[in-house]
């Protein structure tokens, strides 16, 4: 079977930038279950898997346009401290998750830190980078009615949600 739109994959990656890794799931020792045409991968990825099947290796070169976007300048916002999860410990440089009003997290760089609030980066940490994926697809199948509705893949053993 291959992947495509609707169809459940398990793979491991490592992601490289610059030649430096930044994650592996091979560290975690648990792979990547993903729903197909859902918004769960960049879009340059999910592409580069469409039509490969179980058992493939692939080295994935995705440009900024097709991962996170190119860098944005006029992106630094100053935000109160309070939607900060660890205001105390962050620093000039660091990645961070901010809680959004409307709901939901987005990753910034903190760019400086004040009494009250944070100017932080509102580009994603890795936007205007070029990424390197190296991928193994363990696994490919059709994803589940359930799987469809909610827009995300059930790993065996986790609860549908």
């Amino acid at each position: 079977m291959k992947a495509g739109k609707d169809k459940v994959i398990s793979l491991h990656y490592t992601l490289t930038v610059d030649g430096e890794k930044v994650e592996s799931s091979l560290d975690r020792n648990e792979p990547l279950w993903v729903l197909l045409g859902h918004g769960q991968l960049i879009p340059g990825l999910e592409k580069a898997l469409d039509d490969h099947g179980a058992g493939e290796n692939l080295q994935v070169e995705v440009a900024p346009a097709e991962g996170y976007g190119e860098r944005q300048e006029g992106m630094i916002q100053r935000v109160p401290k309070k939607y900060f999860q660890q205001a105390a410990k962050l620093k000039p440089g660091m990645t961070t998750v901010l809680a959004l009003k409307e709901g939901g997290h987005r990753a910034v760089v903190v760019h400086k830190v004040g009494m009250t609030t944070v100017d932080v980066d509102m580009n994603h940490p890795m936007a205007g980078k070029a990424l390197t994926f190296d991928v193994t697809i363990n696994e490919v199948r059709d994803g589940t009615e359930e799987e469809i509705q909610h827009g995300h893949a059930h790993p065996p053993g986790a609860e549908a949600h």
